[in-house]
């Protein structure tokens, strides 16, 4: 049994529901209502001390971080989302440190929301407007995939990855033009079933 603590909007969560379509993992998602603090909540914080969402049970057993699932799933033998061979799984691992690590943390809404209630020239889209391009173009620069995804032939957590981002690009008017590997990259994942279903927009509330 499988529990997923979701925010229709996180892209952390947005990355796990991705990845449990791929690996045909039937889930049950539980809503975290980051807006109104219900993930400061007692119950939230005895699950994900860190006050964040997502967080999976697995039978008796609680996970956070979306990396560390998502690698957790490729290890117990559910779907591999990293290449087996150790160089190429370094270079899957470094994409989607690229945005996990990079982008995400400095594009988070609460980072975003408190530098433009702490400045008059900062807004939340300014901020988003700077800090994703930054971001992708460095992705961009870093892809050496000759296939469909980010890596080859195999979707990898570097794709789970992509995707939530490129979602928040285009919520926040972003333009994707510069970066013609990444659109390419987003039009193969956004023809898979797994993709599609796991998009914010059939999450929510």
């Amino acid at each position: 049994m499988i529990t997923l603590y979701d925010y229709w909007r996180s892209s952390a969560a947005y990355r796990l529901r991705i990845a449990f379509g791929l690996a045909d993992l039937d889930y049950s998602a539980i809503s975290v209502d980051l807006l109104t603090g219900e993930n400061r909540s007692a119950k939230n914080l005895e699950r994900n001390p860190q006050g964040l969402v997502p967080s999976v049970t697995f039978n008796d057993e609680t996970l956070t971080q979306s990396l560390a699932i998502i690698e957790y799933l490729s290890d117990a033998g559910y779907h591999h989302f990293l290449p087996r061979a150790p160089l190429d799984k370094a270079h899957v691992r470094a994409l989607s440190y690229a945005i996990a690590m990079e982008i995400h943390p400095v594009c988070n809404l609460s980072v975003a929301k408190y530098a433009s209630e702490h400045s008059e020239e900062i807004t939340m889209q300014s901020w988003m407007q700077h800090f994703i391009p930054k971001g992708l173009a460095g992705f961009e620069g870093m892809l050496k995939s000759d296939g469909p995804y980010c890596f080859g032939d195999q979707v990898t957590m570097a794709d789970l990855c992509l995707i939530p981002q490129i979602y928040n690009a285009d919520r926040w008017g972003v333009d994707l033009t510069p970066f013609p590997k990444i659109r390419a990259i987003a039009t193969h994942l956004n023809k898979l079933d797994a993709v599609n279903a796991a998009h914010p927009d059939n999450f929510q509330p």
